[in-house]
């Protein structure tokens, strides 16, 4: 059975079609995935993907309910390409998110209407959507810090197939014991801004909001197309969140899953000389250094409203 997609907001915002790692080696990270986390390869699998006009090398792989794009830089790295770009001034780190939207159109509009400046695919400012553009990118610095691609296009996935509930019931026994992917943290100095930004421009619904006492940081968590983002402003400098937000600014921070079994993860991922964490009971998290600069949470908690709760 396919995946059913959740949508929000006026312009059919859909399917979190990716989240692109990325890193000066593409088989690196699909090694990391595949092997340590039970990544399915789709794309790339036998060669890596290359695309001219991003002047990239790519592949997809679903780590339960997710599709990680790992990406690379052709080399020489040419920093005139927005991918260079980003390798030349990040280094290897989590990149982007991107969403199916059905009216493409209507939300560029939207965001022009509001000052948001927009990206042509490969470089440069989009005025007016052209008929036939396919995606864009607002600007990050108009989305509190999230590279975000938007899409006229599903991404062919394997949960768009008819047989995607089979591939979940290999994912929930593996050892990582998959539940669903969670969400995406977005790392901000200003959480009411960010919140305002998302709700105003995204549409996106609020769903929960705190304080997590053992991570240091206060966050509101919205639901956006198909997907949860959390978005969190540190209270402690000296926090691993503190710290990512003093260099990066408002930048994209970490990925969570949903599981069934900590104790299972914890030892698999051990196994696979992955060090771990546990900043609470049931919430376990990587060392960054071993997840390849990418800090990865697994849980088994309950987000309070989540609308993805079976």
């Amino acid at each position: 059975m396919r995946k059913e997609y959740k949508k929000t907001g006026d312009f059919g915002l859909g399917s979190m079609i990716h989240t692109i790692h990325m890193s000066d080696d593409v088989n690196k990270l699909n090694d990391f995935y595949r092997n340590v986390l039970g990544g399915f390869a789709f794309m790339g699998i036998d060669e890596l993907n290359f695309l001219p006009n991003e002047d990239r090398w790519a592949s997809l792989l679903m780590v339960s309910s997710v599709c990680i794009e790992t990406m690379a830089p052709n080399t020489p790295v040419n920093p005139n390409f927005p991918v260079g770009k980003f390798y030349s001034k990040f280094g290897q780190h989590l990149h982007s998110v991107g969403y199916a939207v059905d009216d493409l159109p209507g939300i560029a509009a939207r965001m022009i209407e509001k000052g948001i400046y927009i990206g042509a695919p490969g470089g440069g400012k989009i005025e007016k959507l052209e008929e036939g553009t396919m995606y864009f990118y607002p600007s990050p610095r108009d989305t509190a810090g999230l590279m975000v691609e938007l899409c006229a296009f599903e991404m062919s996935d394997p949960s768009s197939q008819d047989t995607w509930t089979e591939l979940e019931r290999l994912f929930a026994q593996h050892p990582m014991t998959y539940d669903r992917f969670n969400y995406i943290t977005l790392g901000v100095r200003d959480l009411d801004a960010a919140i305002n930004t998302y709700v105003d421009i995204m549409q996106a619904i609020p769903v929960a909001e705190g304080i997590d006492d053992e991570q240091g940081f206060k966050y509101m968590t919205v639901h956006i197309g198909d997907s949860l983002l959390q978005l969190a402003q540190p209270l402690e400098a000296d926090s691993d969140l503190g710290k990512h937000v003093e260099k990066y600014g408002n930048f994209i921070y970490s990925l969570t899953w949903k599981i069934r079994d900590i104790d299972s993860a914890e030892k698999w991922l051990n196994s696979k000389g992955v060090r771990t964490t546990r900043p609470r009971a049931n919430l376990l998290a990587t060392n960054p250094e071993d997840s390849l600069d990418a800090p990865l949470f697994f849980t088994t908690e309950v987000l309070p409203g989540d609308p993805f709760e079976a």
